[in-house]
């Protein structure tokens, strides 16, 4: 996402906004395994310019792309990803901040911003179902499919502090990752996740990836934004289960 003009914080709601819709373009890069950009697409619409979590389902990537604020709009996308070509799905009232498909029933979910509330819809955008998010442990940014029905979203909660230590100017930000079943819809764990940038924001914060090969785990998290201390830089981490 390029930030043109900043959000603003209303010191009151105005017509159900607690900010203003600042100005933005939204992007996604398809990039080499080397980090070298081959194609940057342009996604998004007036005041809808920040991309949210996005998920592949073994030939499309879909991407949902809002207006950064909350109670907001959102577009979301359909990416071919042999040939790139991109297609608007559908239209949502609400800010969607992460998006999977759901290889058992073919409907996308879908996470308002907070991920305080969940949506399914079918792939033409018929909403079929939503639910309350049973864990206000963190706000999901990205989540990705996991057979069956499932889905791992990674997030952050911004903390305060005491007020020796800065008070609300000081947030600690909490990461952490949760498993998601998509059919009962219960939280099946989640448990914190603290490693930090030399940014100092927590890895969890914007973009997660999971892998498994057999017991060997990858996790692959890309939290700072492109004008911070080392610029946007991916990070990865393995672990072996028992």
């Amino acid at each position: 996402m390029q930030i043109i003009e900043p959000t603003q914080k209303y010191p009151s709601p105005v017509n159900g906004y607690d900010r203003t819709p600042g100005k933005g373009v939204g992007h996604l890069f398809v990039m080499d395994r080397e980090g070298n950009l081959q194609k940057d697409i342009t996604l998004g619409e007036g005041d809808m310019y920040h991309p949210g979590g996005i998920d592949y389902d073994g030939e499309n990537v879909w991407v949902p792309v809002a207006e950064y604020r909350p109670d907001s709009s959102s577009i979301i996308y359909k990416v071919n990803a042999s040939n790139l070509k991109l297609s608007e799905q559908f239209r949502v009232n609400d800010h969607i901040g992460g998006i999977v498909k759901d290889d058992t029933t073919g409907d996308l979910v879908g996470n308002n911003w907070g991920s305080r509330k969940f949506y399914d819809w079918t792939p033409t955008g018929q909403e079929t179902r939503s639910w309350l998010n049973p864990s206000h442990f963190i706000d999901y940014q990205d989540c990705q499919y996991v057979d069956t029905a499932k889905a791992i979203c990674g997030g952050v909660a911004n903390l305060g502090q005491t007020p020796s230590a800065g008070g609300n100017n000081a947030t600690y930000e909490l990461g952490g990752l949760a498993l998601v079943d998509l059919h009962s819809h219960e939280v099946l764990h989640e448990f914190p996740f603290q490693k930090w940038t030399a940014a100092g924001h927590v890895m969890t914060r914007n973009p997660v990836k999971m892998a498994a090969d057999g017991k060997h785990l990858t996790l692959w998290a890309a939290p700072d934004n492109g004008d911070e201390t080392n610029g946007t830089e991916l990070f990865m981490f393995t672990a072996d289960v028992p």
